[in-house]
């Protein structure tokens, strides 16, 4: 199951003894009980290297917000009884967002990393004038959903989305007046307005990789690149544990990469490696999917145009995930995709084939993996962004304002 909690180098919270001692201290704990469940109090004293008593006030506090609870009392070893410490997954809940192309998600996910309910519908292209409400509907229907006790624990909404929407509405089918709606358009102002949560806005390559982060088994790696094929390719960085956002927090859009076509055409790699390629493909054999939704499509009927999609993605990825390994020092990337597994798998195996023909060192030939989350990746993973920058995260600039 996937967790908000990272492990390993990832940066948790650490005991500090500087500034912000009360939010650092509560934030090692807390963290300590999200990845070792079952610790006592003496063992979370331990392992977060505070003092028994004020990790006693810290389980006291937590424990009255209901971010915990207690287990039973073990008995029958050495010294006093011990009490096992759980997070209690209702204690706190995200509702996670992907505004996509050609889809729309919304999760609700509790502190514990399980998803407690989810919407997702599809359309030819985003338009302003109905999705933010949508959204917003989506947003009232899954809170409702909750015992009415737990609504209040609905910390916000994180939203993931690309940058610069109005640019692409047009290439998907919408007319210029569509793309004019969203100029000047605040998404993220609008939906906190509609919606009535604090919403937090991360790109939506970043927020799929920190989900696909969030559900790889322990020992995880501490620099990755992630790709995911959809419409388009968002991607994201993991790079020494850390989520690489650089200033602006739209950083590693790996698709804006150049590729060269077989015919020699230079060419981002969002608009060789994505769906929208295949679908331009497909349209212009007289195999138009019916449907945007790339579930509902027929892809056992696709025959060659599939195959030659396959081969031209998969050498355009390679090359971006080549290019990826030289930069950041890791050799591992992870893809996924919205199509149905066997092509992901299929789409997967094209990348590796062209990587196998392309030069590289011998202990530097990059290692690619599937991902796990699919379609869910990049609103869960936003999901689960803000519940760890809201709980446990050790980095100051994710503290709340005192």
């Amino acid at each position: 199951m996937s967790s908000p909690i990272n492990a390993g180098r990832f940066r948790t919270a650490a005991a500090a003894d500087t500034s912000l001692v009360r939010i650092s201290n509560e934030r090692a704990a807390l963290s300590q009980i999200a990845l070792q469940p079952g610790l006592s109090a003496a063992e979370i004293s331990r392992e977060a290297q505070l003092a028994p008593q004020t990790v006693g006030k810290i389980l006291v506090d937590l424990e009255s917000r209901g971010l915990l609870k207690r287990g039973e009392v073990r008995r029958g070893a050495r010294g006093q009884p011990a009490t096992p410490i759980f997070l209690a997954p209702e204690g706190a809940f995200a509702l996670g967002c992907e505004l996509g192309w050609r889809h729309c998600s919304v999760h609700l996910v509790n502190i514990a990393g399980r998803v407690v309910g989810e919407v997702r519908w599809t359309y030819a292209f985003p338009d302003a004038a109905t999705l933010l409400d949508a959204i917003a509907a989506a947003m009232r229907r899954l809170v409702g959903d909750l015992p009415e006790a737990l609504r209040s624990r609905v910390i916000g909404l994180a939203l993931a989305a690309p940058s610069g929407i109005a640019l692409q509405v047009e290439a998907l089918g919408g007319s210029a007046e569509d793309a004019q709606r969203w100029v000047g358009v605040d998404v993220r102002e609008q939906l906190e307005a509609k919606g009535g949560y604090k919403t937090t806005l991360y790109n939506d390559g970043n927020a799929a990789c920190w989900g696909e982060l969030a559900a790889m088994q322990k020992p995880r790696p501490g620099t990755f690149a992630f790709f995911l094929v959809s419409t388009f390719i968002p991607a994201g960085i993991v790079a020494d544990g850390r989520l690489w956002e650089g200033h602006t927090g739209e950083a590693a859009d790996l698709g804006l990469m150049i590729t060269t076509t077989r015919d020699g055409e230079q060419r981002f790699v969002h608009s060789v490696a994505g769906l929208y390629a295949l679908q331009k493909q497909l349209e212009a054999a007289g195999k138009a999917p019916a449907c945007p939704d790339p579930a509902t499509w027929d892809w056992d009927g696709m025959g060659p145009v599939l195959d030659d999609w396959l081969d031209e993605a998969g050498h355009a990825l390679a090359k971006a995930i080549a290019n990826t390994a030289a930069v950041i020092g890791s050799n591992l990337s992870v893809v996924d995709g919205l199509m149905p597994r066997p092509v992901v798998m299929r789409y997967i195996e094209s990348v590796r084939r062209h990587l196998e023909l392309m030069p590289a060192l011998p202990d530097r030939r990059p290692l690619v993996i599937a991902g796990q989350q699919g379609m869910a990746a990049a609103s869960k993973g936003a999901a689960l962004l803000l519940l760890f920058r809201s709980y446990f995260s050790g980095d100051r600039e994710h503290f709340p304002a005192e």
